[in-house]
């Protein structure tokens, strides 16, 4: 008999300052936990080493876990643009690196996210990682960056059975 392999969906919230990241097996309804992080980039660095040193992290996260796809979070809008823009280039290095390495990406919006964890769209980051506990027990401790992480992946998760039963 010829066992499949469960599919492993890598989960990217990005940040300038903290991108965090979760790789979770999907074997049908079933999910367990692979590993999970944060990429910090030192905040005195150049912006651009910022995001070479997000890229670089991003594909060896890839290599270590070899996820078979991607999900990245889609940010809200920043009230200031100088934020939001560079926000938007570390939001590019979550979306290319996967894409590069030929696994197909997709975005989900935060609020679809917590709803897909906690239940509703409004949920904090608290109720979040007392979710990805509850679903995730071998996860251990996470920091919310990688807690919202997971979450993106198993949002993923949740939304590839339900095209598959659709």
């Amino acid at each position: 008999m010829n066992a499949i392999r469960p599919i492993r969906i890598l989960g990217l919230d990005p940040g300038l300052r903290r991108t965090g990241w979760g790789v979770i097996a999907c074997e049908g309804m079933r999910l367990s936990h692979v590993a999970h992080g944060v990429i910090a980039p030192n905040d005195k660095l150049p912006f651009a080493e910022r995001l070479r040193l997000l890229f670089t992290e991003i594909e060896a996260v890839i290599a270590a876990h070899a996820p078979d796809e991607a999900a990245v979070e889609e940010t809200f809008m920043n009230s200031n643009a100088q934020s939001a823009l560079k926000l938007g280039h570390a939001r590019a290095m979550a979306l290319v690196v996967p894409a590069r390495a030929g696994l197909p990406v997709a975005e989900y919006a935060a609020t679809v996210v917590k709803k897909a964890v906690v239940g509703t769209g409004g949920a904090d980051k608290a109720q979040v990682g007392w979710m990805i506990a509850r679903l995730l027990p071998t996860a251990g401790k996470t920091a919310s960056d990688s807690a919202d992480a997971l979450a993106v992946a198993i949002a993923h998760a949740h939304a590839r059975t339900a095209r598959r039963v659709a």
